[in-house]
């Protein structure tokens, strides 16, 4: 497996002008037969997918990600947006990029958690330019959602203090495996602190506005979700799946699994499952 670097640099006017954002790349040690774009979760990174990244590279795809602003070694301000389209300006200038670079393959689209919201809202504009879409644990809806008058007092916060810190996440919730979870504790690229009141507002309207235009996802899709998550709510993934447009569509649900299922004990499993799905959508 061969692996590049770089940066990106976007432009959006709720960021301030322009950003540069961290890119990285997995190839096959042979001629790739396919390629991936991967859109990370909340907080993380994208370094944390080597894993899916060698299990695809195996399979002869190639996968290129990015660390969203404000997150791992991105440019912007940690546990923030500013809109929640500014992760989708990432994610569009990484596909402008890799379309250019490998126009003659067929691209798939893999999110996680945030990332699977994001990778759905990209969907909406952009499904014709790829092959197929997996969602690994997407943020379409949360067990711990807050109550409605808790969700309107952030939103006015978020008017007037868009900066101001609300909540965290717990990082035991991600694994059932203590050493990812350790590991994720230690990383000094994860966002340990909390998430701001934009954030949150932005990420609740992102969600209600995704399952609402779920019909409009016409391509074939994969969603993936662990049935013991309580970060993201399988019931969201059953919901987005059950709205679908796409005649050629699968829920798969882990019984046991935690939120990140490419991080759990049954990792193995769980990504022999995506990269069959994949291959046979070549």
């Amino acid at each position: 497996m061969i692996h590049t670097d770089g940066t990106l640099e976007f432009r959006h006017s709720e960021a301030r002008g322009s950003s540069r954002l961290y890119r990285q790349s997995w190839l096959p040690d042979t001629d790739a037969r396919a390629a991936a774009l991967l859109i990370h979760g909340l907080g993380e990174h994208s370094g944390r997918y080597e894993y899916v990244a060698a299990s695809l590279a195996r399979r002869g795809i190639a996968l290129h990600a990015l660390d969203h602003y404000g997150h791992g070694k991105s440019d912007g301000h940690g546990g923030h947006v500013p809109r929640f389209s500014v992760f989708l300006d990432g994610v569009t200038a990484l596909l402008d990029d890799v379309r250019k670079a490998f126009a003659d393959l067929p691209l798939f689209l893999v999110g996680h958690s945030m990332g699977g919201l994001i990778a759905a809202r990209l969907l909406m504009s952009r499904q014709d330019e790829f092959r197929a879409a997996a969602l690994s644990g997407p943020a379409f809806r949360s067990d711990e959602a807050p109550a409605a008058i808790v969700l309107w007092l952030n939103r006015l916060l978020s008017a007037l203090v868009p900066t101001v810190p609300m909540i965290a996440l717990d990082p035991a919730l991600v694994s059932r495996d203590r050493a990812v979870v350790e590991a994720y504790v230690n990383d000094p690229l994860v966002h340990h602190g909390k998430l701001t009141s934009r954030l949150i507002a932005e990420m609740a309207t992102a969600m209600d506005d995704t399952l609402a235009r779920a019909p409009e996802v016409s391509l074939p899709l994969l969603i993936m979700h662990g049935e013991a998550d309580k970060l993201t709510a399988p019931a969201g993934s059953a919901e987005f799946h059950a709205g679908a447009g796409s005649a050629d569509k699968s829920l798969r649900l882990y019984p046991g699994l935690f939120h990140e299922i490419f991080n759990e004990p049954e990792r193995d499993e769980v990504l022999a499952d995506l990269g069959d799905w994949l291959e046979a959508h070549l």
